[in-house]
């Protein structure tokens, strides 16, 4: 017969409770998400209650007892030489009810779980208002085995109550006295655990798990970690479960990783430190460096395992500091992605973290070319699907090919290699529109056009409006300023005989409109509501427009189909040009907006216009005030999300010319500006400023490109300094603690 590898041990509840208690039992997901409903908490207890089985329990016996450390903060005095494997929520429930302690739900937020009881019906049920007002129920039965209680005086108060409403016999007095015995001698209710041997290795535990679990659960690689920190490093494991709680909520006044493009769950945020410290993506043999095994005995041994958890932790240092942290976002933001409702896949903005990190902290890449770099990365990555099959293999790769690598200037040159060797000219002309070519709802090459329509700065289809603003999700309303539309409506495709939901839902049948326009357009044909819409624009306007929105000439008129196929290979190339324009260093790279199309567009969030630089029209004399006007209109495009302002134009768009500032040439201009800003604003902002003169309906003006800044600008005004945003069409000034808050989340500081 086979040496088996488990020995069955009988508790009872109330010994359990106390081995949780004292540490001897590993439960260290009591301070941990509980996924279990209250209801299915009370239908254990009645199940005891009723003396029916509840199950067994599945401990492992852990073979470093000596070396370990008591799990948590509370009063527990042992270390754990027992684990649990499976029974956790079920142990959990127990000990909570027990004891009376809240358990954390799946967003961090506590809870304690009220259980009710009423004697005289002998049943459980979930605490609520109406019940609490009820004097037949104890609202809470945690208060039934409280140390502080005595079970006669807690009989005698429930009677005395319940007598105030209602009359009770001698018989209901006595069923309700052996109801409350019978409760509190759940203490009593015997449990049977199964203990796995100390010398089997995780693979058998799994093994044994999936074998005598009915729902066929399977224990991962991450479970088997975040229970070695729980014993060897219990510190560790809550840093990571507090920054995955603080990144789900703003946290006003006080730095947090909170965040609109993930809600990190620990195991996810534990293979960004394995990645960063380990240089491994698979789990697998991190947890066997982690229990310190000698390679040769095959045997843990203490001081290989606290060395190896020496690396964790400093990885994990790293992969928790907040600068690093939102650092790493502006550079998803700086990749056209706005919030999680663009990315498909979490995976791949993890491993760009991954990346992210080394670059920074160990290849000493200077923070601008890295964060271009990775924008580049998560792009090409998040538009390719790179890591949606075998991901681990994959990251396995894309590590090994940093192995040799020394030197800041050799990661970048891999990474950039890695990314030209994937988005080939195939790709862009074949690969791409192929994979256009589909209906599902979260494809990732839909969601890297519309990431695409952010890094162009692309207005909505027939709209005054930036694409970037109405995608922000912290100006989101009720309900959606931007939605998807069908560009051939559903009854208008019905009507062509079109009928075939996959071919309706094609994601080139799709883009983005104000959802007002989405109204008016309804059922109506492209030939109908185009040129109602249209009608706003003029020619040049609607036909940069078209390019961002990949409209062929002639699309209202022509065959669906075709339509589909033009589109695709539309849209493909207004991805390729954004994603080369990320690659070539963004806005150096892109061809200015012609001064007549930016007037055209008239003032709004991105564009103003001024009449002059310093001199009062009403005067004719310099003025202070204009010049104020006018560095106050560029701090506020630097400080939010960048702008044009044009010199020389008044606010209804007439061209009045820079000769109204009586400078001697442009060059004196140019000088007399650039030093004001110097002055007001300090040089090092200068790099976000880029002035041109041009000619506009028959006069010459200054047009002043502003990039977003990199760090908070403000403009001295005597011995004050003032900082101001953009708001709509307008330049609004915040007080100390405006800007203070508008700071933390603009820059992460």
């Amino acid at each position: 017969m086979s040496e088996t590898v488990f020995t069955k041990v009988d508790y009872t509840l109330g010994s359990l409770v106390d081995a949780i208690g004292m540490g001897t039992i590993g439960l260290p997901d009591i301070q941990r998400p509980f996924v279990w409903k209250n209801a299915k908490v009370r239908n254990l207890f009645d199940s005891m209650y009723r003396g029916y089985p509840v199950g067994y329990l599945l401990f492992w016996e852990n073979s470093n007892v000596e070396d370990s450390r008591t799990i948590g903060t509370g009063e527990k005095q042992k270390v754990p030489n027992l684990l649990i494997v499976d029974g956790q929520q079920r142990l959990t429930s127990l000990y909570a009810v027990v004891k009376g302690v809240p358990v954390v739900r799946e967003n961090y937020d506590t809870e304690r779980i009220e259980i009710a009881f009423n004697p005289l019906a002998e049943r459980f049920e979930v605490a609520d208002a109406a019940i609490r007002r009820d004097k037949s129920y104890i609202p809470n039965i945690s208060v039934v085995w409280d140390k502080e209680t005595d079970l006669f005086e807690l009989v005698d108060t429930y009677l005395e109550e319940l007598g105030a409403s209602r009359e009770i016999s001698q018989e209901e007095n006595r069923r309700i006295k052996k109801a409350f015995t019978r409760l509190q001698n759940l203490l009593s209710f015997p449990f049977t655990t199964l203990a796995l041997a100390a010398h089997i290795d995780e693979e058998q535990v799994s093994e044994v798990f999936v074998r005598i679990n009915s729902e066929g659960k399977k224990l991962n690689q991450a479970d088997f970690i975040l229970t070695l920190m729980s014993v060897f490093w219990d510190e560790g494991r809550s840093q990571l479960e507090d920054f995955c709680r603080r990144a789900r909520k703003p946290s006003p006044g006080e730095p947090s990783p909170f965040n609109y493009f993930i809600e990190p769950s620990p195991d996810q945020l534990l293979r960004v430190s394995v990645g960063v410290g380990f240089r491994r993506a698979r789990l697998k043999a991190v947890y066997s460096v982690l229990r310190g095994k000698d390679v040769e005995t095959d045997v843990p041994k203490p001081e290989y395992r606290e060395a190896q958890f020496e690396v964790l932790k400093r990885a994990q240092s790293r992969v928790l500091n907040l600068q690093y942290w939102h650092d790493f976002l502006k550079a998803v933001m700086l990749a056209g992605f706005r919030s999680g409702r663009l990315i498909s896949s979490q995976t791949n903005l993890l491993f760009a973290y991954i990346l992210y990190l080394l670059g920074r902290t160990e290849y000493g890449v200077e923070e601008y070319t890295l964060r271009r770099l990775t924008a580049q990365w998560f792009f090409m990555s998040a538009l390719t699907g790179r890591y949606t099959s075998s991901p681990e293999s994959t990251m396995e790769f894309d590590l090994a090919r940093l192995r040799g690598v020394e030197d800041a200037e050799g990661f970048v040159h891999t990474l950039r290699a890695i990314c030209n060797s994937t988005v080939t000219n195939d790709f862009w002309e074949i690969t791409l529109p192929t994979e256009l070519a589909t209906s599902a709802a979260r494809s990732p090459s839909m969601f890297a056009y519309f990431a695409a329509l952010n890094l162009h700065d692309a207005r909505v289809l027939f709209s005054d409006h930036k694409v970037p603003e109405l995608m922000d999700p912290s100006t989101q309303a009720h309900r959606a300023s931007l939605e998807r539309h069908h560009l051939f409506p559903k009854g208008h495709l019905a009507e062509l005989g079109v009928t075939d939901t996959r071919e309706i839902n094609q994601i080139a049948n799709f883009t983005v409109v104000e959802w007002g326009d989405n109204i008016k357009m309804a059922d109506r044909s492209p030939a109908e509501y185009v040129p109602e819409l249209s009608k706003r624009f003029d020619s040049k306007t609607l036909e940069r427009m078209y390019y961002w929105h990949a409209l062929p000439d002639g699309w209202p008129e022509m065959n669906y189909r075709d339509f589909l196929h033009r589109r695709r290979e539309l849209m493909a190339q207004v991805i390729r040009d954004a994603y080369h324009k990320l690659a070539n260093g963004g806005e150096e790279a892109a061809e200015s907006v012609p001064v007549d199309l930016i007037v055209g567009q008239g003032e709004s969030t991105a564009t103003e216009f001024k009449s002059t630089l310093r001199i009062n029209l009403h005067t004719g004399e310099k003025d202070p005030r204009m010049e104020l006007s006018v560095l106050k209109t560029i701090a506020a495009f630097v400080n939010t999300s960048g702008g044009t302002l044009v010199i020389g134009v008044a606010d209804d768009g007439n061209p009045v010319g820079i000769e109204a500032d009586k400078f001697p040439s442009e060059d004196k201009m140019d000088l007399h500006l650039g030093n004001i800003i110097k002055a007001r604003m300090g040089a090092s902002h200068m790099m976000y400023i880029h002035p041109r003169f041009d000619d506009f309906d028959g006069a010459r003006v200054l047009v002043v490109e502003c990039s977003p800044a990199k760090s908070p600008v403000f403009v001295k005004d005597g011995s004050v300094e003032r900082f101001f945003i953009r708001t709509g069409a307008a330049t609004t000034e915040l007080t100390a603690s405006e800007t203070q808050d508008f700071i933390k989340k603009r820059f992460g500081s």
